[in-house]
C-alpha cells in the first residue's frame, strides 16, 4: 500500500514546524532553551521569542515536509520491490 508522499510531508511539516514554534514561545521561560540554542545552529534567526518562533515555525515546516516527503518517497520505492 503505498503512502501519498505529498501529504505525509505535509504532515510532517505542520508537526514539525507546530513543536519548534511552542519550543521557541516556551523558550523565553527557559523551558526547551537548549533545544533552541541547538536549532539555532542550523535555523538561522531562531530564538526565544515570538519573532524567533515564527522563523522556527517556518523552518521547522519545510524541514519537516522535505523529510516526511523524502521518507515516504523512499518507503513508496521499497513497497514496489
Amino acid at each position: 500500500m503505498a503512502i501519498n508522499a505529498r501529504n505525509a510531508g505535509i504532515a510532517a511539516g505542520i508537526v514539525w514546524g507546530f513543536a519548534c514554534f511552542i519550543t521557541g514561545l516556551l523558550a523565553n521561560t527557559g523551558i526547551g532553551l537548549g533545544f533552541v540554542n541547538v536549532m539555532a545552529s542550523i535555523y538561522i534567526g531562531y530564538q526565544p521569542g515570538i519573532m524567533g518562533a515564527i522563523l522556527g515555525l517556518l523552518y521547522g515546516f519545510c524541514d519537516g515536509f522535505i523529510g516526511g516527503y523524502a521518507i515516504s518517497w523512499f518507503y513508496n520505492k521499497l513497497e514496489k520491490k
